[in-house]
């Protein structure tokens, strides 16, 4: 949903909504290997329990792999390649640069099925011939970017795996995605997975020191033309992450249906006093430039100490993606004042 137009921004615009689904699901093995739940290259047989119980069985590890391009970013990271075929979901800008959802996965390797909310190429996802679909699950059994009207075809052209990404901290789909990418042949122990992992675990220990010399508040938000959100720190899977570390978060008293966010016009938008803005900064939301019109939003307290700072709010589930999420918001905190 980084594409610019106007989109309403419900829980796939604000990226708020979870799935409380057990993640007790472990990887399986099954064949002639018998260790990571792969079969390995060897023929043997593969299969991957996973988080909404459902058990995927196949002849041999998936060599055509479609996914969210958000999963997709995160699978590369723990190693997956070539494997990955076929993507849906922001992965191009107009421009034809990488989406920021796509992380480091390498856009032109593979088919796009669709680039925006809704759009899902059924005909071209067939010729894929693919093995395995893969996505983040925000709400229970909710296929993420996988459209409703044409759910049902694509579940009868190949198995799908979910991996929920809401309501649990970030740290659980992380090893989730960790565990799957393993299963597919990936090896945890390679330099490029440790070193972010290390880089992740020591931004992890910077904020939660920061967070007890800075008594800063933060609100997550994001704007639109006609209404500001704030997020509940309490449902998205980063947020909860960052709460655990200690960052005091804007709690909004009343939020819509769901408990994603509370919705605010313009008129309300100065409700909550904070002393940093962690502004959504996805395509299709508003950014600061596109916001000095508004009055309200003139007149934040943080806004006029400029302490607005980016959120990625749809994070990349892995070490890479997430280390400098980590690190820019303990920067943000750093240089903050109290001024909410």
């Amino acid at each position: 949903m980084r594409q610019a137009r106007a989109l309403p921004l419900s829980r796939r615009g604000l990226l708020a909504a979870g799935g409380a689904v057990g993640l007790g699901a472990l990887v399986t093995a099954c064949g002639d290997n018998g260790g990571s739940g792969s079969g390995g290259d060897d023929g043997g047989s593969w299969s991957f329990t996973d988080d909404r119980k459902t058990k995927i069985s196949l002849d041999s590890r998936p060599q055509h792999i479609v996914a969210y391009i958000g999963a997709a970013a995160a699978l590369y990271d723990f190693g997956i390649d070539k494997q990955i075929t076929g993507v849906f979901g922001p992965t191009t800008l107009k421009n034809g640069k990488p989406d920021v959802q796509a992380g480091d996965f390498p856009v032109g390797q593979a088919t796009s099925l669709g680039n925006t909310w809704g759009q899902f190429n059924v005909e071209k996802y067939a010729s894929l011939n693919p093995d395995l679909l893969i996505t983040n699950m925000y709400d229970p059994g909710a296929l993420f970017y996988v459209p409703d009207d044409s759910k049902k075809k694509i579940l009868q052209l190949a198995p799908s795996a979910a991996i929920t990404t809401g309501r649990i901290s970030m740290l659980e789909p992380i090893k989730r995605y960790a565990a799957l990418a393993e299963a597919l042949g990936a090896d945890l122990k390679a330099k490029k997975v440790t070193d972010a992992k290390a880089r992740f675990e020591k931004a992890a220990e910077t904020l939660r020191k920061t967070v007890k010399s800075h008594k800063i508040k933060v609100m997550a938000c994001s704007a639109s033309a006609d209404l500001f959100y704030v997020s509940n720190p309490k449902i998205s899977a980063d947020l909860i992450y960052f709460s655990e570390l200690g960052v005091d978060f804007v709690v909004p008293e009343k939020t819509d249906k769901g408990g994603y966010f509370e919705s605010l016009s313009w008129e309300n938008a100065d409700k909550y006093d904070a002393d940093v803005l962690f502004l959504d900064n996805r395509t299709a939301t508003l950014q600061p430039s596109a916001l000095t019109a508004k009055p309200t939003w003139s007149k934040l307290a943080a806004v006029k100490a400029g302490q607005i700072t980016p959120w990625s709010s749809e994070p990349r589930f892995s070490y890479a993606g997430a280390a400098p999420l980590v690190e820019s918001l303990t920067k943000a905190i750093q240089d903050a004042k109290k001024v909410g």
